[in-house]
């Protein structure tokens, strides 16, 4: 199957004063099926949100490719977007700054509607009460102002804005991380519900590992603006290969404290600055399995099995012991 996207050595490069360099995105390569939901998972600050905006043109590319449905995306001259804009829709982390404080919910509903020719007038506003109904809500609340709204109730506003024109990709960028966990789950099963019936793509960017379970059916590990580690999700939580990605899940609260696991291999310090990636592996300053090779050679991804690459010199076993 062509995938719908395909990202080709991406990267997004921010200068600075003095001819400093962000390095928040490095070369990253990245594949996504139609109905298929991939997570895009790392601390704050490795590139995942600005890998995800570049996807969608939102962010120029420094280098790098990005075809959508056969398409090159990164050709396509601004003004001719229009027509792709309507196949590829994004759910911002901050629902309230997202929604227009001073439109109705029903006007801003019914934008991409007539922006995009799919309906219009009566017609359109009877599209919108659907839509609402369709994320969990009422209809009457199309008169409604977005201040009138918990946080869970706009970002299923924000989710049926996106999901108005049908698009075949939506990117969800932190969706929930500002809400409840409760609701949290509520919206995990909503975007599961929507993926299956629209069948969409979703590229589900996140810090939360449970909520990539919920959702997705492969993961990528970001650090540093490269992706460290790839497979699918439950091969990731029962034999994570790199020391990284061992990190995250044990830094992941147990549901059951009395049998939660002690905290193993967490990583020393804080993460370096992009301005000056550290050489060689990037991880290494705080990897507790770092040798003198890491420090010098970048690892590249390697397949350890089928759907499961990792960027790592000594990758681990399902036992967190070296096997290099």
């Amino acid at each position: 199957m062509q995938p719908l996207i395909e990202m080709r050595e991406v990267r997004v490069h921010f200068p600075l004063q003095r001819g400093e360099v962000v390095h928040a995105v490095d070369g990253v390569n990245l594949t996504l099926t139609q109905g298929e939901a991939v997570g895009l998972v790392g601390e704050s600050g490795c590139g995942k949100s600005t890998l995800a905006r570049a996807l969608l043109r939102l962010i120029p590319l420094t280098a790098g490719e990005v075809w959508f449905d056969g398409k090159p995306l990164h050709q396509i001259p601004e003004g001719q977007l229009r027509p792709l804009r309507k196949q590829m829709q994004i759910v911002f982390q901050d629902p309230m700054a997202s929604l227009n404080p001073r439109l109705r919910i029903g006007h801003i509903l019914v934008e991409p509607l007539e922006v995009h020719g799919l309906a219009r007038g009566k017609q359109a506003w009877q599209q919108a009460g659907e839509l609402l109904e369709r994320v969990g809500l009422p209809s009457e609340y199309l008169h409604r102002y977005p201040h009138e709204f918990s946080g869970g109730q706009r970002q299923r506003i924000c989710i049926a804005r996106a999901i108005a024109t049908q698009p075949r990709l939506l990117v969800a960028d932190e969706p929930t991380s500002a809400l409840d966990l409760s609701i949290r789950a509520q919206i995990h099963a909503l975007l599961s519900a929507l993926q299956r019936e629209l069948h969409m793509a979703i590229l589900f960017v996140t810090h939360d590992l449970h909520a990539v379970r919920q959702v997705c059916s492969r993961v990528l590990v970001m650090y540093l603006g490269k992706v460290v580690e790839s497979a699918p999700v439950e091969r990731l939580f029962t034999a994570p290969a790199h020391p990284y990605t061992c990190a995250l899940l044990d830094a992941v609260l147990e549901p059951k404290p009395s049998q939660a696991r002690r905290p193993r291999n967490l990583p020393a310090g804080d993460v370096p600055t992009a301005v000056r990636v550290p050489t060689g592996c990037r991880f290494h300053t705080r990897c507790p399995y770092a040798q003198q090779r890491c420090e010098v050679e970048e690892p590249s991804l390697q397949t350890t099995e089928a759907g499961h690459e990792v960027a790592c010199h000594y990758p681990l076993s399902s036992g967190n012991t070296k096997t290099a």
